[in-house]
């Protein structure tokens, strides 16, 4: 019987660059407020939202992602041709097929590198990253380029009072290379099936071939119970990513859990007992909510503020509809 020789990737995998694509158009709570009763205070306190992007007929997913590609690409210092792989994680990308990332990857310049989308939900980018991990030290590409992006304007009912105020769009984007030492830590990543529909589409797309339903699909969630598991079991997620790096909570600089709601971060940070020096990221107060994009558009915002430096060490947990998740320890770049 042949023997099948072995992979011959890098030792470890790092994130190389960071970059990230808001969409022009600032959306602040007053506009939210012309659909629903509430008010800008109540939004606030319910999650810390004061304005979000949303994008123009223009913004499409492939061009957002782009635009944060080539961010990233430029920052991680090589070429597009480069690029190995193009892994798009998405909710809102609506052509079944071909993949949005065939389009990304041609239109970036990378040649013929293997491409394909995901649906994790907000855990999109964690699994992503995890992919990207392993195909570099695998073997089976130098550079991965891995992208969160997301128009959830477009699934968005703004009549709907527990979530109008939620959904922003946005890419965001990090290229995965070779790394002599481990700066991608193990991924704790899962799914609690029974709990689908805590967050779901209101309408499956086939309930179009035998007559339109009166509103257009868009997203929804059990707010509540939504919460109370983001809050107490990803809290338990984020210490086993800390133990499979063997590291604890006092090694860490930064901290970027996916923004979905500032009340479910602050709660985060107070059950993982978070020192003082952890830098924590709050984009969610201008950005929104924008899914899979949440994570590397936090990380680009902390790197280009100087909230967060090269070389920090960093804890980053995605959650959402699924319901999935995906934590990991990360050197920034």
């Amino acid at each position: 019987m042949a023997k099948i020789r072995p992979s011959q990737g890098a030792p470890y995998a790092r994130i190389m660059g960071v970059g990230g694509y808001r969409p022009t158009r600032v959306v602040p709570n007053e506009v939210i407020l012309e659909t629903i009763d509430s008010s800008d205070e109540w939004i606030r306190s319910r999650s810390g939202i004061a304005t979000r992007h949303w994008a123009s007929d223009e913004e499409t997913v492939a061009m957002m992602s782009i635009e944060a590609s080539g961010k990233a690409i430029a920052d991680a210092g090589i070429t597009p041709e480069q690029i190995g792989g193009v892994i798009v994680s998405t909710v809102s990308h609506f052509k079944q097929t071909p993949a949005v990332a065939t389009e990304i990857a041609d239109r970036i310049g990378a040649g013929k590198p293997a491409a394909f989308d995901i649906s994790a939900g907000c855990a999109g980018f964690g699994y992503g990253l995890t992919l990207a991990k392993g195909m570099v030290v695998e073997g089976s590409a130098d550079y991965v380029l891995v992208i969160g992006v997301e128009r959830l304007s477009d699934l968005t009912d703004l009549e709907d009072r527990a979530t109008a105020f939620l959904f922003g769009d946005g890419a965001g984007a990090v290229v995965v290379g070779p790394s002599q030492e481990p700066e991608i830590g193990p991924t704790v990543w899962g799914s609690e099936g029974d709990k689908s529909n805590t967050i779901m589409q209101t309408v499956p797309w086939d309930d179009y071939r035998n007559g339109r339903p009166e509103k257009f699909p868009a997203l929804t969630q059990e707010g509540q119970a939504v919460f109370r598991w983001a809050v107490f079991e990803m809290a338990k997620i984020a210490q086993q990513a800390l133990d499979a790096a063997g590291i604890t909570s006092a090694d860490l600089d930064v901290f970027i859990p996916h923004q979905a709601n500032m009340r479910i971060i602050d709660s985060m940070v107070k059950t993982l007992k978070l020192p003082e020096h952890v830098t924590v990221a709050r984009d969610v107060e201008t950005t929104g909510n924008t899914s899979a994009a949440s994570i590397p558009l936090a990380m680009e915002r902390l790197l280009a503020t100087g909230q967060a430096k090269s070389g920090d060490t960093a804890l980053v947990i995605g959650f959402g509809a699924g319901l999935v998740y995906a934590a990991t320890v990360v050197t920034l770049p």
